[in-house]
């Protein structure tokens, strides 16, 4: 937490807004998708999703295969603390939510389905889009499942495998948006990346969630931001978002969302 805390208050002195930007690439998706005020109509259903796992007071047995939880001590948790204490906040949601349909990603990769937050969010980004999201708890993804079929989404194609494994035998498939929400393990990390870089093409972004998680998650980002493949990298303290664009000179933003 400390780290945390010192890595905001740079973060804070380092960061800059729409104003701050001479990028036109970065600009545009500063206005046009970080800062749009819009009232999209499927954030309706975000929030009936969201209400439905806030009142679900099952439990399951949930199996981390990362760093494991700072919330809670066993594996046996209530799917509404769960929603509640570490699950991903609204106006995250909603930004995934935008940022999938702002750049139209059709394929799309999630690491870490969780209860399915994010994976609702990309599905609904765009209805003809094919979400593949990978877990390995079973149980978690089970419960996900069973509210995909609550909402009628029918775009998203689970995986049960720990992520190494399904990169491993994942080669040749091009993903436009990837969300790395799992792990965080700097160094496991760094090598789902490396492994990641040949399935993106020249338009793909990739999304690393709690970059200022650790020491080690930090360092991680700071490898991948000055990997040679990476030509443009965006810094918004709780994601990382890194781009391939040859077209692109070289630059790294720090931006507030």
């Amino acid at each position: 937490m400390i780290h945390q805390s010192k890595s905001y208050i740079k973060f804070i002195r380092l960061s800059k807004n729409k104003h701050g930007v001479h990028s036109p690439f970065v600009y545009n998706l500063v206005t046009q998708c970080f800062n749009d005020k819009t009232i999209y109509p499927e954030y309706a259903t975000l929030k009936k999703h969201r209400r439905a796992l806030r009142h679900d007071s099952s439990m399951v047995e949930m199996k981390d295969y990362g760093q494991g939880s700072r919330v809670f001590k066993g594996n046996a948790r209530k799917v509404s603390a769960v929603v509640k204490n570490a699950g991903m906040k609204k106006k995250r949601q909603k930004l995934l939510f935008r940022l999938a349909r702002y750049f139209k990603s059709e394929n799309v990769l999630e690491l870490g389905t969780s209860l399915g937050l994010a994976t609702i969010a990309l599905s609904l980004s765009n209805e003809f889009a094919a979400i593949n999201t990978v877990d390995g708890c079973p149980n978690t993804l089970q419960k996900a499942q069973d509210y995909f079929e609550t909402f009628n989404l029918h775009n998203i194609q689970i995986h049960q495998e720990i992520f190494r494994d399904f990169l491993a035998a994942n080669t040749s498939e091009k993903y436009d948006l990837i969300f790395i929400d799992g792990d965080h393990n700097g160094d496991r990390t760094l090598e789902y990346f490396n492994s990641l870089l040949k399935n993106t093409h020249n338009n793909s972004v990739i999304i690393f969630d709690d970059i200022y998680w650790s020491k080690d998650m930090t360092e991680a980002w700071q490898q991948i931001i000055a990997n040679k493949n990476v030509t443009v990298s965006i810094d918004t303290f709780q994601w990382g978002l890194v781009f391939f664009r040859k077209e692109q000179t070289k630059e790294h933003f720090i931006i507030r969302v």
